[in-house]
């Protein structure tokens, strides 16, 4: 498990790797790819960061910083260049055209699945016990599920992926 700061702990028996940074996650998921059969990227990593990094603190008394920024490495997208017979499954949370995004980053990051949740609806999204996803498969598949704990969602992904498993062996 390659994970950023939370006050979760991981599951008994499992191996956390902390990270801080989306370059740590990056270097940290590439150096964990070699004996993965299963990926499951559920991580929110930020798209951006600031270019440079202030060393002290930027005081008020100055003119406000304008903050150029600058791409983070696309994990998943380097996971899918390198996927060879993993499954590889990808989240999309999405504020706009949910179906349309989620079927276009399926294709373009090479994914088995995509979780598409739609983060501005009543019960779903980051900060919430629940939520509401739409699991689209490579094959063309679509599946709405409803609102559910997200026990029940991982439990449903988790099943999917057993299924690309058998169907795989």
């Amino acid at each position: 498990l390659v994970s950023g700061p939370t006050a979760l702990s991981a599951p008994p028996g499992v191996e956390r790797v902390h990270v801080e940074t989306a370059e740590e996650m990056y270097r940290a998921v590439l150096a964990k790819l070699e004996p993965a059969g299963v990926i499951i990227k559920a991580a929110a990593v930020a798209d951006y960061r600031p270019k440079r990094r202030a060393d002290r603190k930027i005081k008020k008394d100055h003119a406000v910083p304008e903050v150029a920024l600058e791409r983070t490495p696309d994990i998943l997208a380097e996971l899918g260049k390198r996927k060879g017979k993993r499954i590889l499954v990808g989240f999309a949370a999405e504020t706009d055209d949910l179906l349309e995004n989620a079927a276009k980053k399926l294709q373009r990051k090479n994914l088995d699945l995509v979780v598409a949740n739609d983060v501005q609806e009543a019960g779903a999204g980051f900060d919430v016990d629940t939520n509401v996803v739409t699991i689209l498969d490579a094959a063309g598949g679509v599946e709405k599920l409803p609102l559910l704990p997200k026990r029940e969602v991982a439990d449903r992904i988790l099943d999917r992926v057993t299924t690309l498993l058998r169907k795989s062996a």
